[in-house]
C-alpha cells in the first residue's frame, strides 16, 4: 500500500491527502476508483449507500463523495435525497457516477442541482484533478479552524 501524505504540486502548494468517499455496488468499479485515487488519497469504500450513510452520519468527513446512481436497497438518488435532509452541508460534496444519466428519472432528480455527475467510463486522470481541486477549495474551508 502506498504512503499516503502531503504533495508538492508544480506551484509548490502542497496539498494534504484528500478524504474520499465511493459508494458503488460494483465491486469491480470500485476498486478501479479506489486504486486510481488510493496513490494520494485516504480512500474508503461502501458497498451501498445505507452503509455510506451510517458513515456520514457517525461524523466523518470527506472532501469529495463518488456515489453511483444506480444501486439496490437504495439508488444514488435516494442517498442524496436522504443526506440532504440529515446532513444538507455534506450534499454538495457528492459526486455522481453513472452509465445512465440520460435516463428520465435521473435527468429529472439533477434538474437543478449544482452536483457534479461523471459518466461512465470515467476519466481518472479528470477524476484526479477533480479531487484536488476540491481539497483546494472546498477542504481548505473545512480543515482550517
Amino acid at each position: 500500500m502506498a504512503h499516503v501524505g502531503p504533495e508538492l504540486t508544480r506551484s509548490g502548494v502542497v496539498l494534504r491527502p484528500g478524504r474520499v468517499l465511493i459508494i458503488d455496488d460494483e465491486v469491480r468499479m470500485a476498486r478501479v476508483l479506489q486504486e486510481a485515487l488510493g496513490e494520494r488519497h485516504q480512500v474508503v469504500v461502501a458497498k451501498d449507500a445505507l452503509h455510506a450513510l451510517s458513515r456520514l452520519a457517525s461524523g466523518e468527513l470527506y472532501d469529495v463523495v463518488l456515489c453511483d446512481i444506480r444501486m439496490p436497497r437504495m439508488d444514488g438518488m435516494g442517498f442524496h435525497r436522504r443526506l440532504r435532509w440529515l446532513l444538507p452541508g455534506e450534499a454538495d460534496r457528492v459526486v455522481f457516477v453513472s452509465g445512465d444519466y440520460d435516463a428520465p428519472d435521473v435527468l429529472a432528480y439533477f434538474d437543478g442541482l449544482p452536483n457534479l455527475v461523471l459518466q461512465k467510463p470515467i476519466d481518472l486522470a479528470g477524476l484526479e484533478g477533480l479531487v484536488e481541486r476540491r481539497i483546494r477549495v472546498e477542504g481548505s474551508r473545512r480543515h482550517t479552524a
